[in-house]
């Protein structure tokens, strides 16, 4: 799961986000922007940095490394690279800072002992996502770093969780990008469903969504339109042939394609919990 391109997307939507995992943020963290810098001889790139605003004085430049993969020389990399930039733009900077965030402390490098004056110090952060607290009470763009380290079997109820907070605490401008941003955790974390089946999954229906425009692209492809409720037919039936290992009956997936939308919108979620065809009978049966 490529799960620092989230985390790069989410600090290039909202820079500000990296100082709410800050105990002593600067001031003017809202006029942060988040970049990658080069360095030359020897050329290389830092991915994460936030680069205070152009101004009279001199800022703090902040360097941030996601880590989600035991690495065993990352200390090392990251402040030669690190201090080596701030040598080169002395004059542009007054200090620097580093972020690092660990999904647990089970993945941080195991010998720090050569860089623990540094690590001790209030120049570097350890962040480490599972000690933030519950999801469900965190600032909505510090839950969705933590979403990505949630268990499989836990990680859609908590992405619907996030998705209805979405709707009601954001704009339709900005409620659409961070839709977007859950959809792709979820994909990266159910590798084996293409996109539209995990919006299905979620509940998404909304005509703004690549589910819709996939499911359009779909029927021109094929010289046909599918309407809404025939296309959520069609992927639910492959999501439970999935989750149950076998393919459907024809009897079973008429039934299905008569149920009215909003009940199909009730099973998309309900078939996370099926083991067996007899789970799925129960519940069309109840319905």
């Amino acid at each position: 799961m490529r799960r620092d391109s989230i985390f790069y997307k989410l600090f290039q939507q909202s820079p500000s986000l990296l100082f709410e995992l800050l105990a002593n943020p600067p001031a003017n963290a809202d006029n942060y922007r988040f970049d990658s810098v080069a360095v030359k001889e020897p050329k290389f790139e830092i991915d994460g940095v936030f680069l205070p605003p152009d101004t009279t004085d001199a800022g703090i430049v902040y360097f941030s490394e996601v880590q989600f993969q035991k690495d065993e020389r990352l200390y090392e990399r990251l402040f030669a690279e690190s201090l080596l930039y701030f040598y080169r733009n002395r004059v542009r900077y007054s200090d620097w800072q580093a972020v690092v965030i660990y999904p647990s402390r089970s993945t941080e490098q195991s010998d720090t002992h050569p860089y623990r004056a540094l690590l001790n110090s209030e120049q570097v952060h350890r962040v480490y996502l599972d000690e933030l607290g519950d999801i469900r009470q965190l600032p909505l763009l510090l839950a969705l770093m933590v979403l990505t380290t949630v268990a499989e079997d836990q990680a859609p109820e908590q992405a619907r969780y996030l998705l209805t907070r979405t709707r009601q605490e954001q704009s339709q401008a900005s409620s659409r990008a961070i839709i977007e941003m859950i959809t792709t955790i979820m994909v990266y974390k159910f590798e084996q469903l293409s996109r539209a089946e995990v919006e299905v999954m979620l509940g998404i229906t909304l005509e703004q969504t690549r589910v819709y425009q996939e499911i359009k692209e779909e029927g021109r492809q094929e010289g046909r339109q599918e309407g809404q409720q025939e296309a959520t037919v069609k992927l639910i039936v492959r999501l439970l042939t999935k989750r149950l290992g076998q393919e459907l009956s024809e009897e079973m997936q008429a039934t299905i394609s008569h149920l009215p939308l909003g009940v199909l919108e009730n099973l998309s979620v309900a078939l996370l919990d099926f083991t067996n065809l007899a789970d799925l009978q129960a519940w069309l049966d109840a319905q």
